[in-house]
């Protein structure tokens, strides 16, 4: 179907002076329905053949928020992958002690266009490449080919006039629907949730905004272009998954490991 066109908007979430309360309102939320839902637990046995193919037990998540989908992931990738373990990193961390075993979230900053050269292994992105500029995601992706990193970000946002209907019309009874079931509970929650609902709307902006932000595997073919040469190779696509779509771009390298 005809795409939308693609507008580098602004996320709440990306803004450093978005009080705690809110974000932490926003990430809370995105968390519970990723726990409920579990949309990419189907990808753990690509990722397994990542771990394979580089030689590694090790996932380094990027744009983690609050744990993303490894509370689940993670238990199904080590069903296929037995030693897998993830660290989560994030430019405003938010780390939690509610991680599965082999989850490990780092509690300093890390900017995903710097990845410290400490953090070696699989580089993953679930529902954050749409937060990067074109320059910067080519940028992110030239680093992981110049390192020979493999490299998988998976979306299920949709820059498509029928998702971004579904938004408008499902978000809002989405978070009121959700929120109950977050714990810890707090009363600012609720106040922001459903007496002064300021939480749904920035949950409403934000999802408009990361659909328009959305690259179509159209978009990520020309950005991974040129990039890591004949030793390294990019595939971009569409996959059905637990009745949700998915775009995904993933990048390996070809060299004998």
């Amino acid at each position: 179907m005809p795409l939308l066109p693609r507008l580098q908007l602004f996320e709440f979430l990306d803004q450093s002076w978005l009080p705690a309360p809110l974000r932490r309102g926003v990430v809370d939320y995105l968390r519970i329905v990723l726990d409920r839902m579990r949309p990419y637990d189907g990808v753990a046995p690509q990722l397994a053949e990542l771990l394979r193919t580089a030689g590694t037990d090790q996932v380094v998540d990027l744009c983690s928020g609050a744990g993303g989908p490894w509370r689940t992931l993670l238990p199904a990738l080590q069903a296929v992958h037995g030693g897998a373990g993830v660290v989560l990193t994030d430019l405003h961390p938010v780390p939690r002690q509610d991680l599965p075993p082999g989850a490990h979230y780092r509690d300093t900053p890390v900017d995903a266009t710097r990845i410290p050269e400490e953090l070696t292994g699989v580089r993953t992105l679930f529902e954050g490449l749409h937060h990067f500029p074109p320059e910067k995601a080519r940028a992110l992706f030239a680093d992981a080919a110049a390192r020979g990193v493999p490299f998988a970000a998976f979306e299920i946002t949709q820059r498509s006039l029928p998702y971004l209907l579904g938004q408008f019309l499902l978000v809002i009874p989405l978070v009121w629907g959700f929120t109950p079931l977050i714990r810890p509970q707090h009363g600012w929650r609720l106040v922001l949730t459903y007496l002064v609902p300021i939480i749904p709307l920035l949950i409403l902006w934000d999802g408009v905004v990361s659909s328009l932000r959305t690259y179509a595997p159209a978009d990520l073919e020309r950005l991974t272009t040129g990039l890591g040469g004949d030793g390294y190779r990019w595939k971009s696509g569409v996959q059905r998954a637990g009745g949700m779509t998915i775009t995904y771009l993933i990048g390996q390298s070809v060299r004998p490991q």
